[in-house]
C-alpha cells in the first residue's frame, strides 16, 4: 500500500516537472520570436520593401543572413516584420475576443433564464459559420485592410471564451465562497474579482494560447490564398506564396516563413499543460 502511494506520488511529481518543462520551453520559444519581431527590424536596419534586382535570389551570406528573394529584398528583414505583424495581430485579436467572451459567459451563467438562452443562441449562430470563413468574409469586404482581419478574427474567437467561461463559472457561482460573499453584501464586482477570475484564469490562459495559434494560422492561410494582406506587406502566408515558385533553386526562401510559423504555433501549444482541457 505504501509502495503504491509512493509510486503515485513519484508519477505525479514527474508529470508536474514535465509540464513545467513544457511550459518553460514554450515560453522561451515565444519570447525568442517576440524579441526577434520587436527588435529585429531595428537591428537589421533594412527596408523590407527595398528592391535590388542585382541581388536577386542571393543565398544566405554575411550581407543577407537568409538570402534575398526574386526582387532582391532581404528575407530576414521581411521575416522580422512578418513576425511582428502576425504575432501582434493574433494576440490583439485573441485578447479582444477574450474580454467580451468571458464577460458574456459569466453573465449567462449568473443571470440564467432568458438572458442565458439569448446569449447561447447568439453564440450558436456565430458558431454555425466556420471561423476561417467568417474572417474570409471580412477580408473580402476590405481586401488588404488590417482592421477587417482584426474584426473577423475577434468575432470568430469570442464564442469559445463564452462557452468556456459559462461552463467554468457555474460551479464557482454555486460554491460556498460566492454564497458567503453574497450574504455578506458584496456586489458582483467583488465576486468577479475575488472568486470568478482567479478560478477561470488557468483555463483562460490555455484558451488564449490556442486562440492566438488559431489566429496566426488563419492569417497565414488567408495570405497564402491571396485574400488577406496584399503585397508588398511582409506576411508569413504572402511570403510562402511568393517563394513557392522558387523552391527548387532557392529552398531556403520557403523554409524561412514555414519554420517561423511552426515555431510560433509550437511554442503556443507547449504553453498548454499535457491533458489540460482547452
Amino acid at each position: 500500500m505504501n509502495g503504491s502511494l509512493l509510486d503515485a506520488s513519484a508519477l505525479t511529481g514527474r508529470r508536474s516537472r514535465r509540464a513545467a518543462t513544457r511550459r518553460r520551453t514554450g515560453f522561451c520559444i515565444l519570447a525568442s520570436v517576440a524579441v526577434f519581431s520587436l527588435f529585429g527590424p531595428a537591428v537589421i536596419g533594412i527596408d523590407p520593401a527595398r528592391q535590388t534586382l542585382a541581388d536577386t535570389l542571393l543565398p544566405p551570406g554575411a550581407a543577407h543572413w537568409l538570402g534575398t528573394d526574386v526582387l532582391g529584398r532581404s528575407v530576414l528583414a521581411r521575416l522580422a516584420h512578418a513576425a511582428r505583424l502576425s504575432l501582434g495581430l493574433a494576440l490583439l485579436a485573441a485578447v479582444t475576443a477574450a474580454i467580451p467572451g468571458v464577460l458574456l459567459g459569466v453573465v449567462a451563467s449568473w443571470r440564467r433564464g432568458r438572458i442565458e438562452r439569448g446569449l447561447v443562441m447568439l453564440a450558436d449562430a456565430v458558431l454555425s459559420v466556420p471561423g476561417l470563413l467568417l474572417v474570409l468574409l471580412f477580408a473580402a469586404l476590405a481586401p488588404g485592410r488590417y482592421w477587417a482581419l482584426y474584426i473577423g478574427l475577434s468575432l470568430s474567437l469570442w464564442v469559445e471564451y463564452f462557452r468556456v467561461a459559462r461552463a467554468a463559472s457555474r460551479p464557482v457561482l454555486a460554491g460556498d465562497a460566492v454564497q458567503a460573499s453574497r450574504l455578506l453584501g458584496f456586489g458582483p464586482g467583488y465576486v468577479l474579482r475575488r472568486h470568478l477570475l482567479p478560478a477561470l484564469a488557468p483555463v483562460l490562459g490555455t484558451l488564449l494560447a490556442f486562440s492566438a495559434a488559431q489566429a496566426v494560422l488563419a492569417l497565414a492561410a488567408l495570405g497564402f490564398i491571396g485574400v488577406g494582406l496584399q503585397p508588398p506587406t511582409p506576411e508569413l502566408g504572402l511570403m510562402m506564396i511568393e517563394f513557392l515558385p522558387h523552391y527548387e533553386e532557392a529552398p531556403w526562401l520557403i523554409a524561412a516563413p514555414v519554420a517561423l510559423l511552426m515555431l510560433l504555433v509550437f511554442g503556443m501549444m507547449l504553453l498548454v499543460s499535457e491533458g489540460e482541457p482547452a
